[in-house]
């Protein structure tokens, strides 16, 4: 299985902040990105529903 360096260094600031900080902001930041994943799904999948008038 390859290392993606990008994967790495993202693993490294999460472990980072959840040590300088404490668990509390990297619940808050999973929580932001799962809401905004939901709504722009939910967005995406909604569009192909838009009726036309043609």
């Amino acid at each position: 299985m390859d290392h993606h360096p990008a994967a790495a260094r993202l693993t490294e600031a999460a472990t980072s902040a959840v040590q300088q900080h404490g668990s509390g902001n990297m619940l808050r930041i999973v929580l932001i990105v799962m809401i905004l994943g939901c709504v722009l799904t939910a967005w995406f999948l909604l569009r192909g529903y838009k009726q036309k008038d043609d």
